[in-house]
């Protein structure tokens, strides 16, 4: 497998990143139930979405043969195991393809019903929860930190708007070395949100709040405990009901350790001490929680898309609030509460040690992308999944190129 020879800081390896009432759905428990099938691209309306297209190919010909040669051409030149593309596309049809393999021991094929570990999506869902509150008048984006986490740096300036924007100052835990080093040497320790704080909270802040922009995992694990400490209860389950519920989203889980639904692929990381590839598939996410730990599906995916875009489950006020991106200094890419904007497409990426995902909505279009990988390992110092978006994006919305990620090696 080709890739950079240096092995990337664990402070990108999370990337980029309501008003119902809950709906009686399987809940994200049952997934591991004998007898439930996971739902894909072979089980096309089976998830009540009222969307039967997904296992047909129904692009041109033609176009479709041009981005399988993309999907190839990077996913050789990257060294990349196994990809799963879905494009969907109004007027124009749909792609769904499964290349390469999903575990290198047994040459198993990648399967577009596989299931994959989201990372940084998660925030997607954390963020949501959050504005759920806001639409209930329990929180106000506007509240500092302090007023409900004793002990943040800088807290009583910091506000709950700030660190869904990435805008705190605040140190990321993710950053440290200390962190680094004891997750590595021990991928299967189970970490705590506090635990994971600490490491951050013993530097100092890294600027005034609202001054700039720093995509930083610290936030996230902050706004999962608000959501904790003014629900009462866990945010796997406050996410369960509040969001993936009304949201039909059956094939999405939070999970309490690493437990990981079947099919999935095997992952694939450089993240280790020593800079060598090792398999990551049952590494605990506990050490990403409410910024990483999250599981999903490609029918699951394409349907949330849609979902964060539009703000399905927010007030049209909250998700107005949400949609105000603000620059990043990255070309092409805005940030908002929990969500980029990305020359157009708006969603989320997720990066972390074995797996990367793309789940991003064209609104101009209305058309949805959803990319999942089986590695984190970057190419010349880009994440791999930034690569297939932008191939497929350069030939299906040549107006609007994925951007990339919100961060960089």
């Amino acid at each position: 497998m080709r890739h950079t020879s240096y092995r990337r800081p664990l402070a990108v390896a999370l990337l980029a990143a309501s008003v119902l009432a809950p709906m009686a759905t399987t809940p994200a428990a049952a997934l591991h139930a004998p007898g439930v099938r996971p739902a894909g691209v072979h089980a096309a309306g089976a998830d009540g979405y009222g969307e039967d297209d997904n296992a047909r190919d129904s692009l041109d010909p033609a176009l479709s043969a041009r981005l399988d040669k993309a999907v190839a051409k990077v996913r050789e030149q990257a060294g990349i195991p196994g990809v799963v593309v879905g494009l969907w596309m109004p007027g124009k049809g749909n792609y769904v393809r499964a290349t390469g393999i999903a575990d290198k021991t047994t040459g198993r094929p990648m399967t577009a019903d596989s299931y994959v570990r989201i990372g940084s999506e998660t925030k997607t869902f954390t963020v949501t929860a959050l504005l759920e509150l806001v639409d209930r008048h329990k929180v106000r984006l506007d509240d500092p930190i302090s007023r409900y986490i004793p002990g943040v740096p800088n807290g009583r300036r910091i506000t709950l708007r700030q660190l869904a924007e990435m805008r705190s100052g605040l140190f990321p835990y993710t950053s440290d070395a200390d962190f680094e080093h004891d997750l590595l040497s021990d991928p299967q320790r189970v970490f705590t949100p506090r635990e994971l704080l600490a490491y951050g909270f013993k530097h100092p802040n890294t600027f005034a709040p609202g001054a700039q922009f720093e995509y930083c995992n610290s936030n996230l694990i902050l706004l999962g405990l608000v959501v904790e400490k003014v629900t009462g209860h866990k945010l796997r389950d406050v996410i369960d009901e509040r969001v993936l519920r009304p949201a039909h989203l059956r094939h999405t889980l939070f999970p309490k350790g690493n437990e990981f639904p079947e099919p999935h692929p095997q992952g694939y990381t450089d993240q280790t001490l020593s800079g060598e590839v090792a398999n990551s598939t049952n590494w605990n996410p506990s050490w990403a929680w409410a910024a990483g730990a999250m599981i999903s599906n490609l029918q699951d995916l394409r349907h949330w898309a849609k979902v964060v875009a539009t703000g399905t489950l927010l007030s049209p006020e909250t998700q107005a609030q949400r949609l105000k991106t603000l620059p990043t200094g990255f070309p092409g890419t805005t940030y908002g509460l929990g969500i980029f904007n990305a020359s157009g497409w708006i969603g989320h990426n997720g990066s972390l040690p074995g797996y990367e995902t793309v789940t991003v909505y064209l609104p101009s279009k209305k058309a949805t992308l959803v990319i999942m990988l089986n590695t984190d390992i970057t190419y010349e110092g880009q994440e791999p999944s930034t690569l297939v978006a932008r191939a497929v994006t350069e030939i299906v919305t040549p107006d609007n190129v994925y951007a990339g990620a919100v961060v960089g090696p």
